[in-house]
């Protein structure tokens, strides 16, 4: 149950919705409930699944980026995209920071960036710092 937990906690943790993975993954460690590896799995393929889903909604809201209701204006999905396209597609390994990394997920998909390549970055970025996580609260314990 608490791998469930955790992975549906990193899902909603990696949409534009607010909530804390990392804090819920290092309590979990330093409390020894569940096993490093899985808990590892749990918390980056639940954020990392997230993360698909903001790309597949920004694949297909870009269509309505001209209508009023759209939650961004032109000039600030125009700069979002030309942040990305300056930094290319190996900004996604970034994907896992605050603030900056989920609009980023969503404006790859809008970008129609390649899934694989999408899907890899991702995966990476947030693997390692799920481990960075585990790491730091491990020592923690020490």
């Amino acid at each position: 149950m608490i791998y469930l937990s955790l992975f549906g906690l990193a899902f909603i943790a990696a949409t534009l919705l607010p909530a804390s993975s990392e804090l819920a993954l290092s309590g979990l460690v330093t409390q020894q409930q569940g096993e490093l590896l899985w808990l590892w799995v749990a918390a980056t393929t639940g954020n990392l699944l997230g993360s698909c889903v903001n790309y597949y909604l920004g694949w297909f809201i870009v269509k309505w980026r001209d209508r009023r209701w759209f939650p961004i204006s032109q000039k600030q999905y125009d700069s979002a995209c030309a942040h990305f396209n300056r930094y290319g597609k190996f900004s996604l390994l970034f994907a896992w920071l605050p603030i900056v990394g989920d609009p980023l997920t969503v404006v790859a998909g809008s970008l129609r960036t390649s899934f694989t390549w999408f899907f890899l970055l991702v995966a990476l970025g947030k693997g390692v710092r799920y481990a960075l996580v585990i790491f730091l609260a491990l020592q923690v314990m020490s």
